[in-house]
């Protein structure tokens, strides 16, 4: 029966992996991956011999047709990201609305997602939450940041640890100061950081050296 999964990968530390995402990566016919070098480290940690396909940004498209004409050939295949759950600011979305309109089955396990622990971590109000993922880099930049500014509900963003600074400061100038928030690093590994404060405190505190890591900033709402 033609079926994808979608399985959460670890985003850190590979011993979060889940025993049935271990077995479906055992026994699926094949795995689409959006790094294959990245994901050959767990593939080899945990012994697993599925042949990989690169499936990322940049083939997605290109590759789609065949993809599902494959998967619909009654394979049952796994979608996998570099960390975390695919589809959330990672490739996936495309793929499983292809299998939707294709009538292949989806089934998507519950697993690793980077915002989730740096929701928790941060302190601040979560019985509602904005996920936000990356900011656009220069166009319409500006304009989501005057939009978050009204948001009532604490929100959430991915950044590179290289515009992390820049990020903090237009945020305080935009939010204001002392807007309250928390910036989380390196989740689930050996330096694992989660720094919480002001807006203008978290900026100064990591303008003071090389940051370094996958970064979740959390920002508290407009009340």
């Amino acid at each position: 029966m033609a079926k994808l999964f979608i399985i959460p990968t670890p985003i850190g530390n590979l011993e979060d992996a889940s025993f049935r995402a271990i077995r479906l990566l055992k026994e699926v016919d094949f795995v689409l991956a959006e790094d294959t070098r990245t994901s050959k480290k767990l593939f080899m940690h945990y012994e697993i011999n599925t042949s990989l396909a690169p499936y990322h940004k940049f083939n997605e498209h290109q590759k789609m047709a065949s993809i599902i004409q494959r998967i619909a050939q009654a394979n049952q295949v796994a979608l996998i990201s570099d960390a975390g759950t695919p589809a959330i600011s990672d490739p996936g979305f495309l793929l499983v609305r292809e299998c939707i309109k294709n009538n292949i089955e989806i089934e998507c396990l519950p697993g690793a997602t980077a915002f989730v622990p740096a929701l928790v971590n941060s302190g601040l109000p979560n019985d509602r939450f904005v996920f936000e993922g990356f900011l656009p880099h220069k166009k319409g930049r500006k304009t989501r940041i005057e939009e978050l500014a009204k948001h009532r509900y604490t929100f959430i963003l991915y950044e590179s640890p290289y515009r992390l600074v820049k990020t903090l400061r237009q945020l305080a100038e935009s939010l204001g100061e002392e807007r309250q928030a928390s910036v989380s690093r390196e989740l689930t590994k050996i330096y694992e950081e989660t720094q919480r404060g002001s807006l203008k405190e978290l900026a100064d505190y990591f303008d003071r050296g090389i940051v370094k890591g996958e970064i979740v900033i959390v920002v508290k709402g407009n009340s």
